[in-house]
């Protein structure tokens, strides 16, 4: 679906996040999830739902999180290469990586599998996929190790190595420009927002505390948080249905990729 963007100055779209500010505590009517306190505030500034790999407005993204939640930040979504005839999450990585759903049997039918995971590049997850930086091939790739498999996993292993083989491989990647291009177009200057939440009567409510600027990103940021570990990708596929592949940080880590942030 196409969504019409608002070409909003900075300087007004901060003026009503600061009036927002004021308000004190808001009623949602949305569903409490972790995309309510964003799509509340989306409501309130009057800008549509942004679905589309550009940004909320035509200089800066928008971002919202609770005050008190673990949940990641996503990014921005990007699934791995290849991605034709069909995409490698649903053609190889469901099929011969993943894993029989948790809900199978019960909420999907018996043969639900599963994808889930989060991989990072500072260590291998416990079913021995791991992040890997190509700087020669400008490539980040996804590697499977059966080596590094944790013993739980070792019927698992069993049928992955008849697919993948017993030696370290690249099951997946994506390359440098098509992300640096993603995020010059995403994420490159963004505007967060932290909200408190409470529930009252059932319904949540938000107050918009904290207002930052992020600015000066560098590609350079993002590779090293990736080798480091703060940058973490999740997939979150099962069959027949694909949720996207999500480059995601953790909260209060911004400094990872951005060199200024400023305090409104």
């Amino acid at each position: 679906m196409k969504i019409e963007l608002l070409n909003i100055p900075k300087e007004e779209l901060l003026d009503r996040l600061k009036a927002i500010q004021k308000l004190g505590w808001v009623h949602t009517n949305r569903s409490k999830n972790d995309g309510s306190v964003g799509n509340t505030l989306e409501d309130l500034l009057e800008i549509p739902e942004n679905n589309l790999g550009i940004a909320n407005t035509v200089d800066w993204e928008l971002k919202a999180q609770r005050k008190k939640t673990s949940s990641m930040i996503t990014l921005f979504h990007i699934d791995p290469h290849p991605r034709k005839p069909e995409s490698v999450v649903s053609k190889v990585l469901l099929p011969y990586y993943g894993w029989q759903h948790k809900e199978a049997g019960k909420k999907h039918p018996a043969n639900e599998m599963s994808f889930r995971a989060t991989i990072n590049g500072k260590s291998y997850m416990d079913r021995g996929f791991k992040l890997k930086v190509e700087s020669v091939k400008r490539t980040i790739d996804i590697i499977y190790d059966p080596k590094e498999t944790g013993a739980r996993h070792i019927e698992w292993k069993g049928k992955v190595l008849d697919y993948h083989g017993n030696e370290e491989q690249v099951i997946a990647y994506w390359n440098f420009d098509e992300l640096q291009t993603k995020c010059v177009g995403k994420i490159r200057n963004t505007i967060y927002v932290v909200a408190d939440s409470r529930t009252v009567n059932g319904q949540e409510e938000f107050k918009y505390e904290k207002i930052e600027l992020l600015e000066d990103f560098a590609f350079n940021n993002l590779l090293r948080g990736l080798i480091g570990g703060d940058i973490l990708i999740d997939f979150d596929a099962r069959t027949g249905h694909n949720h996207g592949t999500k480059f995601r940080i953790k909260q209060n880590n911004w400094p990872v990729l951005f060199s200024k942030i400023t305090e409104i």
